[in-house]
């Protein structure tokens, strides 16, 4: 089962083993997202099992629009907003100097957070700097400078433009560049 349709069409088919194999595959992308939004291991692992359930109830609804991991990641992002919404917890950070950050600002601030994620003690201040920050900053810095994906999936996942996105990246990256500053000195 090497494509998107193959596996899609086997689930649809209710062959043998064929969901477990798009769990399998798609688990650690589901727990990724979700533990970073959320937090708490007990309502992540129960989040992460709403998710599997409603891939399998709106898998027919898949449309080959996107890559089957970016939509499954959407599923599992959009449990855990709600969840948090009902919660009442603070997705986002929102400044009012956001509308003073222009276009070509947005795009990158010079700070290289794999760089900065080499050294131990800086990766160690940088994942607890990383756990300080709310579940959208956290999640969208982490599916795109540790998980790699690109600013498409992400915005997929996100439902987020892949302007708003570039946004929230070089502001997160800042963010972290003082506290990391803050805490060591001087980062280059």
């Amino acid at each position: 089962m090497s494509t998107d349709r193959e596996l899609v069409d086997a689930v649809l088919a209710n062959r043998a083993g064929a969901f477990e194999r798009l769990v399998r595959e798609y688990q650690g992308l589901v727990w990724h997202i979700v533990q970073r939004m959320v937090r708490q291991p007990e309502d992540a692992r129960e989040l992460c099992q709403e998710t599997f359930l409603r891939v399998h109830r709106t898998l027919h609804q898949y449309r080959y629009d996107a890559a089957l991991k970016s939509w499954i990641g959407r599923v599992a992002y959009s449990i855990a907003l709600r969840h948090l919404e009902k919660r009442r917890i603070e997705i986002a950070e929102t400044s009012a100097e956001d509308d003073d950050i222009g276009p070509l600002d947005r795009i990158d601030d010079g700070f290289d957070l794999e760089a900065a994620s080499a050294d131990a003690e800086l990766a160690r201040h940088l994942r607890s700097a990383i756990e300080t920050l709310p579940p959208l900053q956290r999640t969208i810095v982490t599916l795109y400078h540790l998980d790699e994906l690109p600013l498409a999936d992400i915005s997929v996942i996100t439902g987020l433009a892949i302007g708003t996105i570039k946004s929230h990246l070089f502001r997160t990256r800042l963010q972290l560049r003082q506290v990391l500053e803050s805490r060591l000195g001087a980062i280059a």
